[in-house]
């Protein structure tokens, strides 16, 4: 009886842990096709990776910015054409789960371009929104 009750949690262990695996892998599938559209010049493909609504945050050294639509323009304003946006990349450091469709993502980012080099660090907040793990929260500094 011991013996089978032992297995039993050990297995329900483990098919815990494939599925938090299962779903950091998606989240990380999401940033990396942000890095993909970010460093062929394409914003609103890039955007795909945030909530599309009203509600969403986003937050950076210029202040919060509230919205889908206002995080686009900001972007679009600070980054205009391809000699600013650089090449990006992604050092993903932290995936804490904090729900069953809510991760906490720490990480680093960095832009190569021609004359300069910019990089910092963000929080991201991920919700899981019709099947699609989407950021809701993003704090870049």
């Amino acid at each position: 009886m011991k013996k089978s009750l032992f297995f039993l949690v050990l297995i329900s262990l483990s098919a815990g842990l494939f599925a938090q695996e299962k779903e950091v892998s998606a989240i990380k599938n999401v940033l990396q096709r942000q890095e993909q559209a970010w460093n062929v010049g394409d914003i609103p493909r890039f955007m795909e990776g945030y909530w599309k609504s009203d509600s969403l945050l986003f937050v950076s050294k210029a202040g919060p910015i509230y919205g889908w639509q206002g995080a686009f323009d900001r972007y679009k304003k600070t980054y205009p054409d391809r000699n600013a946006m650089g090449t990006l990349a992604f050092n993903l450091l932290r995936f804490d789960r904090l729900s069953p469709t809510s991760y906490f993502v720490l990480g680093k980012w960095h832009l190569k371009r021609l004359n300069d080099d910019l990089g910092g660090t963000f929080t991201l907040l991920f919700k899981k929104i019709g099947g699609k793990w989407l950021i809701v929260a993003d704090h870049t500094s």
